[in-house]
């Protein structure tokens, strides 16, 4: 499912063996300088991924790498697929791939200073499709305790959710710049989470009243395609 001329988000993620860890890390460092000259690329971040059920060092997933991008259009991911060196790299490290392409459905908050998918918004999204979302925060320092505390019990609740379909800690730092990619097979599947989960509602009352982030991102996508396996399977198969 695909619309000519509208913006298009995607996530990458890329699985490595452990022979692949150091040339994959290298990666985060060296692919900066393409993703920043890419045509039609709005914005992107690399990332690395863990568990997110507890976003301390124990959850990271060195194995697991990741890019989140923000696009013109469609013609100018594929352009970014069949020619950049990015891609190209990651498929002489990768054991295992999987990318969505998502259409953005709302945003809320920053990512480094902006918003990056103000002017991406989709006013029509395609009707049934999937739901991803991703929240994205930078935490306080002051508050990192608090933060690690009550991440376990709101994790736990998630992954015990109906409609849940994959979830996945990224983040551009082992600690301090935290991020849930997570997709649902419906839009009310995720509104009974947000609202219903007791563990999920104290978190949020809390990071309020106590001011737990310097910058915060919601942001809500319709699943348009995805390609590729995260162990072995299609996430949404």
């Amino acid at each position: 499912m695909r619309y000519d001329g509208a913006p298009v988000a995607t996530l990458h993620l890329f699985g490595v063996s452990g022979a692949g860890v150091a040339r994959a890390l290298l990666r985060m460092g060296l692919d900066r300088a393409p993703l920043a000259s890419t045509p039609g690329l709005r914005f992107s971040k690399l990332l690395g991924t863990g568990s997110g059920r507890t976003f301390t060092l124990r959850d990271a997933d060195p194995r697991r790498w990741g890019l989140f991008g923000v696009w013109d259009d469609a013609a100018a991911l594929d352009a970014f697929e069949a020619g950049s060196p990015v891609p190209r790299a990651w498929a002489g490290i990768a054991d295992e791939r999987w990318r969505a392409e998502l259409a953005p459905v709302r945003s809320r908050g920053r990512w480094a200073g902006r918003d990056p998918l103000a002017s991406a918004l989709w006013t029509q999204p395609p009707a049934g499709a999937s739901v991803a979302v991703l929240t994205r925060a930078r935490i306080r320092s002051s508050r990192s305790l608090a933060f690690w505390r009550a991440v376990p019990p709101v994790s736990a609740d998630l992954h015990r959710q109906p409609g849940l379909r994959y979830a996945i800690g990224i983040g551009e730092a082992p600690v301090g710049l935290q991020a849930t990619f997570s997709v649902w097979d419906s839009a009310a599947d995720l509104t009974a989470y947000a609202y219903g989960g007791d563990p999920h509602r104290q978190a949020i009352r809390r990071t309020r009243d106590e001011g737990w982030y310097a910058e915060e991102l919601f942001s809500r996508f319709a699943v348009l395609a995805r390609e590729g396996t995260v162990n072995g399977v299609d996430p949404l198969g």
